[in-house]
């Protein structure tokens, strides 16, 4: 077991949940599947109760514990993305599985877990400070899934109003 793993909290549905990351995500994959020894909160003996899982490298935990607590966007993966075509490709898979769209760059899968889809074209910009920075988040504010072209010329700074 890793030193740091992150544990998620799933209703009952864990093992769902990591076989679409799996399928979704590259350098991600679903490893042990961990049977409950007895009853617990959450379900019954034999039920699943945690599942090993990686996502874009990153290990983690789901545990199916119930419904006791919910997602929150308080906790959030952010996938990087080099293209318009992987932005959309992460976004379309997120919310056409029963995820839902959210505003700039965010969006929530099926079980509430909250997703930031980012091009690096958006965080390379951010990272400049100053004006590239203002006019690339001015942009990115109205967005819900981010438009890598209007992005770009917003660091160019083309299409402001004079």
């Amino acid at each position: 077991m890793n030193k740091n793993t992150i544990c998620l909290w799933y209703q009952h549905d864990a093992e769902e949940a990591a076989r679409f990351y799996a399928m979704t995500f590259p350098d991600s994959v679903v490893g042990a599947v961990h049977r409950a020894p007895s009853d617990f909160p959450g379900g019954k003996a034999g039920d699943v109760l945690t599942v090993e899982f990686t996502v874009c490298g990153v290990p983690c935990i789901g545990l199916n514990g119930g419904d006791f607590f919910k997602q929150s966007e308080a906790f959030s993966f952010q996938i990087a993305t080099d293209s318009q075509e992987e932005t959309d490709r992460y976004w379309n898979a997120i919310v056409g599985n029963g995820g839902a769209e959210s505003e700039c760059g965010w969006c929530k899968d099926k079980w509430g877990l909250s997703w930031q889809i980012t091009p690096r074209v958006l965080t390379n910009a951010m990272a400049q400070g100053g004006e590239v920075a203002k006019r690339a988040f001015e942009a990115m504010m109205p967005m819900q899934k981010i438009d890598v072209a209007k992005i770009e010329a917003a660091v160019r700074g083309e299409g402001l109003s004079k």
